[in-house]
């Protein structure tokens, strides 16, 4: 396993301090390492969204050529 060092401003840890006390969190590194997963698991799961959102747009855009319209540009 690989450490990494982090410096935390001592407002910033005052509020980590209140959140971990109060959802009973026993150690920073417990609190720290389900703070990372979850940020993880939400950027992919926005992947996932903007995936679904730009095939949604291909297959529309697939429609309208069938249909004759001209397809209009990806928003990215």
């Amino acid at each position: 396993m690989e450490s990494v060092s982090l410096k935390i401003e001592d407002g910033f840890m005052t509020a980590i301090n209140k959140v971990m006390k109060k959802h009973n969190y026993m150690t920073k590194t417990e609190f720290i390492r389900e703070a990372i997963r979850d940020k993880i698991r939400k950027l992919e799961e926005k992947e996932i969204l903007e995936d679904k959102y730009i095939m949604a747009q291909i297959r529309a855009s697939e429609r309208n050529l069938k249909k004759g319209i001209k397809p209009k540009e990806f928003k990215y």
